[in-house]
């Protein structure tokens, strides 16, 4: 017999939510004896002002949860109670969103009106036999970008480089000058002043609704800082699904590294190398595989920046995100130091995807470059102390030859867009003969 519809919803009534009270207080999380709740999942926290503070759980056992608040400095008390809010929520997403700025949780940064109209769902890489390799050249504006180290639509590339060597002021220009039906600005654990210098290109750009900003500064919770990415990914994938082509930035991979760390060791999970627990290591390539192209419809294109320690870029999650990628962009602190911008290392940097992109003769002019770029970094040294005698070694001859053509191709000032078949154009008179 089928049940009355009356039956159905009183099954759906709580009369006596479960609870739980705060045994625990750490720096930056808090232990319950309950509800019972799944991970990921939020909670209400009942603070002294009476105002309740959400927190997200992040480990759940037999002895009750551990919850990392999505406010810092809330106040919370021992024996604080603690209420389930009913299941992850899932992440708003809508053409609401396009033109505005918002934090981790999709609300308004920017002093405008609330959002409205927005659904919410939870995200999901797509199967692995319907993503497809990017079929057309993803033009950026950028000499050095477009000429050698060409780019796909739906091709996930990084950007690695130590701090100071221009990382912000390329990310900038890419986000002005990349052709695309959207583009989504995500900033983790960057400075506010970075935050309001990004949003003010993106509102005086010619097409400002094609923008979205989603940040977390890094005064922000650990688990704020981790939701803006998952925020930023569902807005991409419902742009992408409606078979728009979606430019996605992220602004700090590193950043995010950390605050998956920070939820880790509240987590109790044992730390590994370089004190990154397993959770980033898991979560990382989940992320980059659901970007892309997927067949029969949309495309994001992801540029992530990572942060490297040092200038030698092989801390873990450079490495980590090297092999996940499609291809990296390195910076050169040596290059910036001779205001040589963008300080783009070609001989350390790749693109996977170009080979497949780009016309046979192109691609043989950019093998021949870099070769001889190659071939100049190997002797250095003996050619600048004068060691080496002119016609001594072909190549190095053609090499030394190049070196101020290439120079004068590479560099580009951060407000030139230079079109693709004047990049390739170029590219061939830089070469030698």
């Amino acid at each position: 017999m089928k049940p009355h519809r009356f039956l159905d919803q009183l099954a759906a009534v709580d009369p006596a939510p479960f609870y739980g009270r705060i045994d625990e207080l750490g720096a930056g999380f808090v232990r319950a004896t309950g509800p019972a709740a799944c991970l990921g999942e939020l909670c209400e926290i009942a603070g002294p002002d009476g105002r309740d503070c959400v927190a997200e759980v992040v480990a759940v056992s037999e002895r009750g949860i551990t919850l990392i608040p999505l406010e810092q400095d809330a106040g919370l008390r021992l024996g604080a109670r603690v209420v389930a809010t009913g299941g992850r929520s899932g992440i708003a997403r809508g053409d609401g969103f396009a033109g505005r700025a918002i934090d981790a949780l999709g609300r308004p940064i920017d002093g405008k009106r609330a959002i409205e109209g927005s659904i919410r769902a939870e995200g999901a890489a797509v199967s692995a036999l319907d993503r497809v390799n990017p079929a057309a050249v993803l033009a950026t504006g950028i000499r050095a970008i477009d000429g050698l180290l060409t780019l796909g639509v739906g091709q996930r590339v990084g950007i690695f480089a130590a701090s100071g060597v221009g990382k912000t002021t390329l990310v900038e220009q890419l986000a002005r000058q990349i052709d695309c039906d959207r583009c989504i600005l995500c900033l983790v654990g960057e400075r506010g002043r970075e935050v309001s210098d990004l949003w003010a290109i993106a509102t005086q750009s010619a097409a400002p609704d094609k923008f979205t900003l989603v940040a977390a500064t890094s005064d922000e919770s650990p688990v704020m800082r981790a939701r803006a990415v998952e925020q930023a990914l569902a807005l991409a994938e419902y742009w992408r699904d409606r078979g728009e082509h979606v430019v996605l930035l992220i602004d700090s991979i590193t950043r995010l590294a950390m605050a998956l760390r920070e939820i880790g060791l509240a987590a109790g999970a044992p730390p590994t190398v370089r004190a990154y627990t397993p959770n980033v290591f898991a979560i990382l390539p989940r992320i980059v595989e659901r970007c892309g192209a997927v067949r029969g419809g949309g495309a994001i294109t992801a540029i992530m920046t990572v942060l490297s320690e040092t200038d030698e870029v092989d801390d873990p999650i450079v490495e980590v995100m090297k092999s996940l990628l499609d291809g990296h962009i390195v910076l050169s602190r040596s290059l910036a130091e001779q205001g040589h911008f963008p300080a783009i290392d070609i001989i350390r940097s790749v693109s996977r995807q170009a080979s497949r992109l780009i016309e046979s003769e192109h691609a043989a002019q950019a093998r021949e470059i870099a070769a001889l770029l190659s071939t100049y970094d190997e002797n250095r040294v003996m050619i600048e102390s004068g060691v080496y005698r002119a016609r001594s070694n072909d190549r190095i001859d053609r090499a030394i030859a190049a070196r101020e053509p290439l120079a004068a191709f590479l560099c580009q000032a951060a407000d030139e867009r230079v079109e693709f078949a004047a990049t390739v154009r170029a590219l061939k008179a830089a070469r030698p003969s």
